[in-house]
């Protein structure tokens, strides 16, 4: 005869009360989850973190006033109690916030429930899981690591860039001639894998380029 197996369990961290409510009724629906608590704020969630010792915490990123669902995240995941990021939002840097604050997972709200219910059970067993959005943020931003950095000069340009000037403007701003200009551009286009100005830009904010 087969051991019965504890239901993993969990708390729910959503400030939203009907997103919670649409959650318990969910996972209310599987045998082998249990939700045994339910927190508003981070700080909620950080409390009954420590108190209940779930199995894991679902946990939404932005918790109105107080601390966010990221540092909750950087507070609970030390105690040993797995945390799955449950949002809408899917940006590099609440990805990134998130995992190095030591979140499990990363699940966007879109996904079917039967992708939440397999990433429940696998962050409860400490597994990673993240949705393929994300996955593939994650994958580019490593792609993207792997550049060659861009030079001082074209760190400069770039900010330039991200200030609206064009060729000529940059080039009277750092007194370099606007052929200079047009071969730094070339060369931080090919570095950061885009073929237009607004491109450029983009992947420096979201790497973190610019100052």
């Amino acid at each position: 005869m087969s051991p019965v197996m504890s239901p993993v369990r969990i708390l729910l961290c959503d400030d939203h009360v009907v997103v919670r409510a649409g959650l318990l009724a969910l996972l209310g629906g599987e045998p082998d989850i249990e939700v045994v608590g339910e927190a508003g704020s981070g700080e909620e969630a950080v409390a009954l973190a420590a108190k209940l010792s779930p199995d894991v915490v679902l946990m939404d990123l932005q918790l109105g006033a107080g601390i966010d669902g990221v540092e909750a995240t950087r507070r609970i995941a030390p105690t040993g109690v797995h945390v799955l990021v449950l949002t809408t939002y899917d940006t590099d840097a609440d990805i990134t916030r998130a995992i190095e604050a030591g979140a499990t997972g990363y699940l966007l709200k879109a996904e079917r429930p039967e992708e939440l219910f397999t990433a429940i059970r696998s962050a409860a067993q400490g597994r990673t899981t993240l949705s393929p959005p994300v996955a593939s943020r994650v994958m580019d931003r490593m792609r993207g690591a792997a550049r060659p950095a861009l030079t001082e000069r074209e760190t400069d340009i770039l900010g330039q860039l991200a200030q609206g000037l064009g060729n000529r403007e940059i080039a009277r701003a750092l007194f370099i001639s606007e052929a200079t200009v047009k071969t730094h551009l070339g060369r931080i286009y090919a570095k950061l894998g885009v073929d237009t100005r607004s491109g450029a830009v983009a992947v420096a904010k979201e790497q973190r380029l610019l100052p």
